[in-house]
């Protein structure tokens, strides 16, 4: 990168900061754990841990917030959108001492009104909680079994399941390999999991991260937008960078049917070397994090960066 977009992406918060050092740069570790530390003590992280309620959760609610908001969209303020935003940003989950214990107590699902920590019937849900509690601490075995049995037989998963639906989705099936993903970053997997996960990627990759099988169509404009944050939304940015994670978990090169995403990535990027907010979700948040739709952001420069880094240094 040349000068001016590398100190560009330095004037940024310590959230996004130590991972343009460590993946960008290739600075040596004790640069990047040290601005990495300051999450949790300065700018966006503080900001976000200093919202969390007592009693472990943030706006009162699971998946929800307690109180409606009056901004349209899916609020981004309660507990599990709190913690994968935390969790993402780097966070040393010993900022979080004794949350895992909190919301075991207090914290209950929208859903049935069943316990935080054995998740719901919803596959995006859970994947997050997976992830989110393999973070702090907690027991989620029980979840990940779930996600293991809720697998669709085309090989990928659908939120929807509970309404009958037996055929998978963009968004839910990477949402769910996110989650088994996470399982085995941090415990090695099981043949389960691993089976799983990799059955999930194959639905994807027989559909090059973008068409339906059917027909060859794009699966929707949706997988063509490009937001920070990413949400649940299924993009060609997303889909690549759970592919790069994956890759350098497994110790496998790139796939060669990822290519067309590769190159939807790659063909947003702008003359000056970054990349633009492009259908940012709506919805209550906290505080912003990023730009408006059309302007250069600093975290979307990062990702699709570090993707493209992955796939030119491997293939």
């Amino acid at each position: 990168m040349d000068e001016g977009l590398t100190a560009w992406l330095l004037d940024s918060d310590p959230a996004l900061r130590w991972q343009v050092q460590r993946d960008l740069l290739g600075a040596p570790p004790e640069v990047w754990q040290a601005t990495r530390a300051q999450v949790a003590t300065t700018g966006f992280g503080a900001r976000l841990l200093s919202h969390q309620d007592p009693d472990g959760q943030w706006a009162g609610g699971a998946y929800f917030p307690a109180e409606k908001p009056e901004v349209e969209g899916q609020p981004w303020t309660a507990t599990t959108w709190s913690l994968v935003t935390l969790r993402e940003w780097g966070l040393d989950p010993a900022a979080l001492r004794g949350t895992a214990d909190l919301l075991a107590e207090n914290a209950r699902w929208e859903y049935d009104d069943l316990p935080y920590w054995d998740g719901e019937v919803d596959c995006c849900i859970n994947a997050m909680t997976v992830a989110n509690g393999l973070w702090l601490g907690a027991d989620v075995r029980g979840v990940v079994d779930w996600l293991v049995e809720h697998r669709l037989p085309d090989g990928g998963w659908n939120c929807e399941w509970v309404e009958g639906s037996t055929r998978s989705s963009f968004h839910s099936t990477l949402n769910s390999l996110k989650g088994l993903l996470a399982h085995d970053q941090a415990t090695g997997g099981t043949p389960d999991t691993r089976a799983a996960r990799h059955a999930g990627e194959e639905y994807l990759l027989e559909r090059h991260l973008l068409h339906r099988r059917s027909t060859g169509e794009p699966v929707g404009d949706w997988v063509f937008a490009c937001p920070y944050p990413m949400r649940w939304l299924y993009t060609t940015l997303n889909a690549t960078d759970y592919f790069r994670q994956a890759s350098q978990l497994d110790g496998t090169p790139p796939d060669p049917r990822a290519a067309e995403a590769i190159a939807h990535v790659r063909s947003l990027r702008r003359p000056d070397g970054t990349w633009a907010q492009k259908g940012k979700l709506p919805g209550a948040v906290w505080f912003d994090v990023d730009v408006e739709d059309g302007h250069p952001s600093k975290w979307l420069t990062l990702h699709a960066q570090r993707v493209l880094n992955w796939w030119d240094d491997n293939t």
